[in-house]
């Protein structure tokens, strides 16, 4: 998939050449998987989730959305592990703006710097008004 000038990452600021360049590749590999936007995200709202071992190489591979703690830990590990088809399988648009305040709290800065950048929506309200 070609990189979208809309989801842009802006360039990193105040480090070193090769530093820069390994986080400009870092952010660059998030980008990549986002959707074109929130509303593609139709993943399961209810029920048990089975997440494949390429999303889930790590730890638990089976999340009840029922129970809040199992729901944050889905999302977190779609967020990073997940792949541009995985996001709208695996997340749901409602849930994930519903999450979003905390989420954004778990997951790395670089997903939430990503992930903010390229939907609005998702942001602060400080970080909006900016």
């Amino acid at each position: 998939m070609p990189p979208s000038s809309q989801h842009a990452a802006p360039p990193p600021r105040d480090l070193p050449g090769a530093d820069a360049d390994d986080l400009a590749l870092y952010r660059e590999k998030f980008r990549r998987r986002l959707p074109e936007s929130l509303d593609e995200l139709h993943g399961p709202t209810h029920g048990v989730v089975e997440l494949p071992l390429h999303v889930a190489w790590s730890g638990m591979t089976s999340y009840d959305l029922g129970k809040p703690r199992q729901r944050m830990g889905l999302y977190r590990t779609v967020l990073h592990e997940g792949l541009h088809d995985d996001l709208p399988r695996y997340l749901n648009q409602d849930l994930l703006l519903q999450l979003w305040p905390v989420l954004r709290t778990l997951v790395g800065r670089t997903v939430r710097t990503v992930w903010e950048d390229a939907f609005p929506q998702l942001a602060t309200p400080t970080k909006a008004a900016a």
